[in-house]
């Protein structure tokens, strides 16, 4: 089957995967799986390889483009997604992030107390995830709104909105990191991450005005005045102390900013073409596979600064356990996007490029958006998306790596578009800050559809003047 036909069939493979993971509660690495095998088979993949005739290569068969779509993706990034979410995790139980979240309370708190949330938790969800970010900083959060008499409920939003952007869009974060190399500039990282700094600046001013407005007319059970600021102090102090012996301050940022320092080097070696021993060793070092090992080697030492190393094991035994679903949706994304390119859909793009590049940026971010509000993962839906849209990035007109970092970017809009009742973060948002789902929906679904609708419209215009 080809042509529009098949483009119809596409759609509603797409509505399959997203009812069988959101209304059958299906898991997404089983309907991706399935999805992409069924598409194969409909799309003219043959069932086994053919030899081919004398002077034309061998088509491979639908086994063929699923191993090989499969194992690509651990071949090229499961270690940095491993890595990545190692560094995170040390940093979460050592107390690195929660020392990082009180140098920039201390830098900006108590004059600008959501400013200073919200940042905190922007940086803090560089490499810790938006959730577990969220239940560290809590009590900080809590404890700054008493000091500062600032609104509980402006600070919740900020701080949530602080996270969820650098989650979506900031590598080593594992969503950000498999789109790019979904997409294929899995060794730009550096520019991903740059990007990712500047496509956020928009998201988080937007969520901080839409923060001051909302925590006017939104109270929360913090106001009544249920825990005293003693209370509160008390709180703030058993968390300091539930660490132990907290690492320094320059310690606990070295994890994040070794690596990106390295991939600074590493882009700089090129642009610069430096040769012989020392330009192949900076660009050995700028790659993000050892890059994201540097971090790692910076927070195993926090760890035993804390004298916690007898605890290595455990912790990278719990990161295999955490990253294991998000590496094996990554593959079944991996296979799918594999598929799409093995069958004639990608030629019939080709043949309509025109038009279709009249869409640009919006698609890769309208489908995103409809993947994240219908099944509640931001990671599922950047893995996935990115997958399904590598083999039409020719035909839209993305050839370039600043070209494919935008398109990064636009899915990741998408993967904010929108936090409601079928995302855990909606639930961890509104549960510890003691609101109401319906004044969840008021302030996390509301300022995440501003997020992303914001940031879609400046990487458009970013895309102006870049591609």
């Amino acid at each position: 089957m080809t042509g529009i036909p098949f483009l119809l069939v596409f759609i509603l493979a797409v509505a399959l995967m997203i009812v069988m993971i959101s209304r059958w509660k299906i898991h997404p690495f089983l309907s991706i799986m399935v999805v992409a095998f069924a598409l194969g088979i409909i799309g003219g993949i043959p069932l086994v390889k053919s030899t081919g005739t004398e002077g034309e290569e061998p088509v491979k068969g639908i086994t063929d483009v699923i191993g090989e779509g499969f194992s690509g993706i651990f071949t090229s990034i499961g270690i940095v997604i491993i890595l990545g979410t190692l560094i995170g995790l040390i940093l979460e139980r050592t107390g690195g992030a929660f020392r990082i979240a009180d140098a920039l309370v201390r830098v900006v708190g108590k004059r600008y107390p959501v400013l200073a949330m919200q940042l905190m938790g922007w940086v803090v969800s560089i490499p810790v995830f938006c959730d577990s970010g969220f239940v560290i900083l809590n009590p900080i959060r809590k404890a700054l709104a008493r000091r500062t008499g600032a609104s509980p409920v402006a600070m919740t939003v900020a701080l949530a909105a602080g996270l969820y952007t650098s989650h979506v869009f900031i590598p080593p974060t594992p969503g950000p990191i498999a789109a790019a190399q979904n997409l294929g500039i899995g060794d730009h990282l550096l520019l991903v991450i740059g990007l990712g700094v500047l496509v956020s600046i928009p998201a988080l001013l937007v969520a901080y005005l839409y923060a001051l407005y909302i925590g006017k007319r939104v109270s929360s059970p913090e106001e009544t005045g249920t825990e005293d600021a003693d209370e509160l102090e008390a709180a703030y102090d058993a968390l300091r102390r539930s660490y132990g012996r907290l690492p320094g301050t320059a310690a606990s940022f070295a994890p994040i900013i070794a690596p990106i320092l390295l991939m600074a080097l590493g882009s700089l070696a090129s642009v610069l073409k430096w040769t012989g021993p020392a330009g192949d060793f900076a660009r050995f070092l700028g790659t993000p596979m050892i890059a994201l090992a540097v971090g790692t080697l910076c927070a195993v030492g926090l760890l035993f600064s804390v004298r916690r190393g007898e605890t290595f094991y455990d912790l990278t035994e719990e990161t295999l356990r955490v990253v294991g679903p998000i590496l094996f949706i990554t593959a079944a994304g991996g296979v799918l996007g594999r598929v799409i390119a093995a069958t004639d859909l990608v030629t019939f793009i080709e043949s309509n490029a025109a038009q279709l590049s009249v869409i640009g940026l919006l698609f890769p971010f309208l489908v995103s958006a409809v993947l994240k509000t219908a099944q509640g993962s931001s990671t599922v839906a950047l893995t996935t998306t990115s997958a399904m849209v590598f083999p039409m990035m020719p035909a839209l007109g993305f050839e370039t790596p600043v070209a494919s970092a935008l398109v990064v970017m636009a899915i990741a809009a998408g993967a904010m578009t929108v936090s409601h009742a079928n995302d855990s973060y909606f639930w961890v948002v509104t549960n510890f800050s003691g609101m109401t789902p319906s004044q969840g929906y008021r302030t996390q679904t509301m300022v995440t559809l501003l997020m992303g609708l914001t940031s879609i419209v400046f990487i458009w215009l970013l895309g102006l003047v870049l591609v």
